[in-house]
C-alpha cells in the first residue's frame, strides 16, 4: 500500500512513517522539506501518484488567527484536488479534541474549517482527534509564565504521549474509511496545573506554579470539558509520569 504523509518529517509524521514501513508499506513522506508544498501545490500531484492513502499531520507554520485559517483551507482545497486527480481511497486527518467548543481560538476555528473541508471533499475519509501531546506540556508552561511564577487554570487536561498518536494513526491509516472522528488521549486525566507542576520539577525548574481559575488557554476560556475527550476515546498506554522518566521532557 502506498501512503503519503502531508507533514511526513515533524513530531507525528516522523513516527508515523517509521511505524507504516515497519509493517511493509511504501511510505513518502511528503512536506516542503521533501519538495511537497500543499499550500504552493508544488510537488504534490507527483508525490500523489499510485497513492492509496494520504494521511494529513500537517500543521501552520504560523498560530495568529489569519493565518492559521488561511493555511488549513488552501492546504486542505490543494489536497483534495490532487486526492481527486490520482485516486486517492483514503484521507485521513488530524486533528484536536475540543476543536468545537474552543472556537474563541482562532487555531481551533481553523481546525474547524478543515474538518469541514473533509467532510465536504467526497474523498473517503476518517478524522482522528487527539488531545495535546505530552511534548506540548512545555509551551503550556510557557503561555502562563511571568518572572518567577507560571499562572495555569485548572480545568482538566488528559493529554496523550505524540507516539501513542502515531500508533493510533498507523492503524487508521491502513484500515477502512469510516467517515467518522475518532478520539485518542492519554490515560491520565488531571487539573493542567498538575501536569505542568510534574514537568517543571521533573526539569529542576524553581518556578512557583499557581492555579487561576480565571487564566485563559492562548486567550481562550477553558472548562474540564473543554480539552478532554469524550466518550469511548482511544486511551494511549503511556503515562506521564514515565513519560518524564524516559527522558522525553526538555524544558
Amino acid at each position: 500500500m502506498k501512503i503519503v504523509v502531508i507533514g511526513g518529517t515533524g513530531l507525528i509524521g516522523t513516527q508515523l512513517c517509521n511505524l507504516l514501513r515497519e509493517e511493509g508499506h511504501d511510505v513518502l513522506p511528503a512536506s516542503p522539506n521533501t519538495g511537497v508544498n500543499t499550500i504552493t501545490g508544488e510537488g504534490l500531484q507527483a508525490a500523489l501518484q499510485r497513492a492509496d492513502v494520504v494521511v494529513d499531520v500537517a500543521n501552520s507554520p504560523s498560530f495568529e488567527d489569519a493565518a492559521v485559517l488561511e493555511f488549513f483551507q488552501t492546504s486542505g482545497r490543494n489536497l483534495f484536488a490532487a486526492e481527486k486527480a490520482a485516486g486517492v481511497k483514503h484521507h485521513v486527518a488530524l486533528s484536536v479534541v475540543g476543536t468545537e467548543r474552543m472556537l474563541d481560538s482562532g487555531y481551533f476555528r481553523g481546525k474547524m474549517a478543515q474538518e469541514q473541508l473533509i467532510k465536504e471533499s467526497g474523498v473517503p475519509y476518517s478524522i482522528l482527534r487527539a488531545t495535546q501531546f505530552f511534548e506540548f506540556i512545555g509551551p503550556i508552561a510557557h503561555s502562563g509564565a511571568k518572572g518567577d511564577t507560571v499562572r495555569l487554570t485548572t480545568a482538566a487536561l488528559q493529554p496523550v504521549a505524540s507516539a501513542d498518536v502515531a500508533a493510533a494513526l498507523a492503524k487508521i491509516a491502513v484500515a477502512a474509511p469510516s467517515g467518522q472522528t475518532a478520539e485518542v488521549a492519554g490515560p491520565d486525566r488531571q487539573p493542567l496545573v498538575s501536569f505542568v507542576k510534574a514537568y517543571l520539577q521533573h526539569n529542576q525548574d524553581p518556578r512557583e506554579v499557581i492555579a487561576d481559575d480565571t487564566a485563559t488557554y492562548y486567550g481562550a476560556p477553558i472548562d474540564d470539558q473543554s480539552l478532554t475527550p469524550g466518550a469511548n476515546p482511544i486511551i494511549g498506554p503511556t503515562r506521564f509520569g514515565a513519560w518524564l522518566k524516559s527522558g522525553s521532557a526538555h524544558c
